[in-house]
């Protein structure tokens, strides 16, 4: 998934994202507003893992986005 399409359409995104890194609050989400590398800070500060796992974690998010909606 293109990650400037996320970033835009955030608002459809957040909770998807929420679904998936669960103790990331909803206000941490809406001041994210789709930026990558604060969606990645705040992987690593809540969960304790690497900007390398974060990332990976990030990477197969978009990924699963992408085949759960092939048209987008």
């Amino acid at each position: 998934m293109n990650w400037e399409h996320i970033q835009r359409n955030w608002s459809e995104y957040k909770l998807n994202a929420k679904t998936r890194w669960s103790r990331i609050s909803h206000d941490d989400l809406d001041r994210i507003a789709g930026n990558r590398e604060q969606l990645v800070g705040k992987i690593r500060e809540v969960y304790g893992m690497s900007e390398e796992e974060a990332q990976l974690q990030l990477t197969a998010w978009g990924a699963a986005l992408r085949d759960a909606d092939p048209f987008r």
